[in-house]
């Protein structure tokens, strides 16, 4: 079995959790820390041999992964934060294998294959997160959020990594099952929450722990032209055309994404200001 503990952080995931879970079998520990789903989820979860832990924020920090880094005793030094939308292959885990028995890093960055109505999207621009690494070697940022969101995870936060951070370069699969309509309504509260949040890193002294990547985006997400020009990068540039409709509609979308950011940054500006 693979010295590995894996967490996979739920609420109301039920459509999508099966095939993650089923993906994990070689690993020896997988942790699914639930936010009082009403879809089954936990009884999916149950099927597995994976251990449930029910999960209530009370609104401060720590958030769920950070909570699962700081108060709960992790089998293996090695932690893997996946999303049940995410599904692990042998490549992946022959690689993540590799790089775990080496001293040289403390995580690595994981590359995925999105697929989005249906379709993996084969060009745009690539995702990946900070999402495999030691568990003594930091916790995820650290902002306080009591007065502005009911998200009781770490949405787009990242891991401030002590130590040195390579690579996986085979993709992990991510690939919801669920609706479109759910899509749009969760990423209008994801860019509330990142509204927020550039409001906040402006604020507060954690703009040194941000990773070069995190800081291009910071600093380019609150300008009128941003989402017109990630547009503009993902489907012609980047060949987001080459994927049909489902490249358009996933670009078009990511650009209303940020344009919300932007806006909704604007008005807190505003608030602020007054």
């Amino acid at each position: 079995m693979l010295p590995i503990s894996v967490v996979v952080p739920t609420k109301n995931e039920s459509v999508n959790l099966q095939r993650c879970l089923a993906a994990l079998r070689d690993f020896d520990e997988i942790i699914v820390i639930d936010s009082n789903s009403t879809d089954g989820t936990q009884q999916v979860a149950g099927s597995f041999r994976a251990t449930v832990v029910n999960f209530e924020w009370n609104g401060s920090f720590p958030k769920k992964r950070n909570w699962v880094l700081m108060n709960y005793t992790l089998k293996h030094q090695w932690v893997l934060f996946i999303d049940a939308d995410e599904i692990v292959n042998h490549a992946f885990i022959d690689e993540a294998l590799r790089g775990i028995n080496t001293d040289e890093y403390a995580g690595f960055w994981i590359n995925y294959s999105t697929y989005f109505m249906g379709r993996r999207l084969k060009y745009g621009i690539a995702q990946k997160k900070l999402a495999l690494f030691k568990t003594k070697s930091g916790l995820y940022e650290r902002i306080d959020e009591r007065t502005w969101t009911s998200l009781d995870m770490e949405v787009h936060e990242h891991p401030c990594i002590t130590g040195k951070v390579g690579e996986i370069k085979a993709k992990i699969e991510h690939n919801d099952f669920k609706s479109l309509e759910l899509y749009i309504d969760r990423h209008n509260k994801y860019s509330s929450w990142e509204a927020r949040r550039v409001h906040a890193i402006r604020h507060l002294d954690i703009w040194r722990n941000l990773t070069p990547r995190q800081k291009v985006k910071y600093t380019l997400v609150g300008k009128i032209w941003f989402p017109f020009f990630y547009f503009i990068v993902q489907y012609w540039f980047l060949g987001g055309f080459l994927d049909g409709g489902p490249g358009f509609s996933f670009a078009l979308f990511k650009c209303f994404y940020f344009f919300q950011i932007r806006s909704k940054l604007t008005e807190l500006q505003s608030y602020t200001n007054s």
